[in-house]
């Protein structure tokens, strides 16, 4: 995957060399090809419904987007001068590589390394670090290895391998873009997993790494204090979170994997807490339900957003005029925005809210308004945010029948997510939702008709198959 545009992997082909260079060294033949990559920093600038479907089967990565949504909304609403603007522009993105934080690619990457997809420490490795290339190199070791032991992806990936990854991604403060993509890997694994597994591993699983977006760290701070191995081996020898006896490509399991791996004193640095003085108690990963989500909603809560948000809705059937209202201050605090008819088959492709809540938080409303949507946000998003909406308003869901002034409660103590409105009402709106045209698909032919028509439930993986 080569792009010259997108600072995520214009230096892929590089390391793919090395790969290639560790294939002769173990008398095996490498050879390069290329695949499609999507850039969020250019697909925000469109309906961005092609980018789920394209990670159905292709890879994905992410780029560094959050500090330019924001501070071109911070500059649009008069927050910060054109000067302002200019220096972020021109030292937001220093080289290639994923978004620093614990954001989507950060978050999958680690997810595939307690897996035991990818090698000890390559999710934390920075892009341009001699041990990438180190790691490229020596791939092709592994490689050989799994061939002569015939071990597939099928041998390593388990029910409790899946469980050791829902564990990580609260520890760190991961995506939840995870629970999608965790839920779509294991359905083409046949491995029994659910969304209730996230909410199950959650409640018992502390949130102990400070990273962006919600902290102060990036990953690269992680990689200094041991990366993901020193995270794994702490929680191995102190908490019942990891099942060690997991195989990984390593052709070890990931206990054997990390027996050489020294244990750091983390009461000695701020990056990741010790379990005697977590961020949060509890899991960050929150499975909401309530009227106006009946079957399941997911947020990313670090208790830095409180408890409880009540407020009235304002509503987007698209972004249309999100941005206008925005610039003009007609977003006010106390309003709990919903933006639908994004989710898999609404869009379709249920492409991610960023531009709105980096918006958002340009404009000094993050901690004052909340956001609900059928559609997904990006890792880097935070705040009061609630997303994956089942069932989503294309199939007419009760987020299609919401009405602005709409007064909505969300309650993180109890995982309720409520629209307050009497039943009689409710199904009044319902009646004339069914007379108009809302339910067709917006798109008529090609790929995005099948996905459209045939894409599952975000609560499922919104897997395509």
């Amino acid at each position: 995957m080569l792009q010259l545009g997108n600072p995520c992997n214009y230096h892929l082909l590089d390391l793919a060399r090395h790969v290639k260079d560790g294939c002769k060294e173990e008398d095996l033949v490498g050879l390069i090809f290329n695949t499609i990559g999507v850039s969020d920093a250019i697909t925000m600038g469109t309906d961005g419904r092609w980018k789920l479907p394209k990670e159905s089967s292709q890879s994905s990565d992410r780029s560094p987007k959050l500090s330019q949504e924001c501070v071109i909304r911070a500059f649009a609403v008069g927050k910060i001068s054109d000067e302002e603007r200019f220096d972020v522009v021109r030292h937001a993105c220093p080289g290639p590589g994923a978004c620093g934080g614990m954001y989507t690619a950060n978050t999958m990457s680690s997810a595939l390394e307690v897996l035991g997809m990818s090698l000890p420490y390559s999710s934390s490795t920075p892009a341009l670090y001699p041990e990438k290339i180190q790691e490229c190199f020596k791939a092709a070791k592994y490689l050989k290895n799994l061939l002569a032991f015939d071990i597939k992806p099928r041998d390593i990936l388990t029910r409790n391998s899946f469980l050791n990854a829902i564990a990580v991604i609260n520890v760190i403060g991961g995506s939840t873009n995870a629970v999608l993509h965790l839920l779509a890997i294991a359905r083409a694994a046949n491995i029994e997993l659910t969304i209730d597994d996230f909410q199950m591993i959650a409640d018992k699983t502390p949130f102990l790494a400070d990273l962006m977006p919600s902290g102060r760290y990036y990953m690269e701070d992680i990689h200094k204090i041991g990366g993901i191995p020193a995270i794994l081996k702490y929680l191995l020898n102190h908490t019942d979170l990891i099942d060690g006896s997991q195989l990984t490509v390593t052709g070890k399991t990931l206990a054997e994997n990390l027996a050489d791996v020294t244990e750091v004193e983390f009461d000695q640095q701020d990056v990741f807490r010790p379990l005697s003085n977590p961020i949060k108690p509890t899991g960050h990963i929150t499975i909401l339900r309530g009227n106006l989500a009946p079957e399941t909603a997911v947020a990313k809560l670090t208790g830095k957003e409180g408890l409880r948000f009540e407020g009235s809705a304002k509503c987007f059937d698209s972004l249309d005029d999100f941005y206008t209202l925005l610039e003009k201050g007609e977003i006010k605090a106390g309003t709990v925005l919903i933006f639908r008819y994004q989710g898999p088959k609404g869009a379709p492709g249920m492409p991610e809210m960023l531009g709105p809540t980096a918006a958002i938080a340009g404009a000094g409303l993050a901690k004052s308004t909340a956001l609900i949507t059928d559609g997904r946000f990006s890792g880097a998003s935070r705040g009061f945010i609630i997303g994956h909406v089942v069932p989503e308003a294309r199939v007419g869901g009760p987020i299609a029948l919401v009405r602005d002034g709409d007064k909505i409660v969300i309650d993180a103590a109890t995982r309720q997510i409520d629209w307050i409105v009497d039943q009689d009402e409710q199904r009044r709106r319902y009646e004339e939702w069914l007379l108009s045209d809302k339910g067709n698909l917006n798109v008529k032919r090609g790929v995005l008709l099948r996905y459209a028509r045939d894409v599952a439930p975000a609560s499922l993986g919104a897997y395509c198959d």
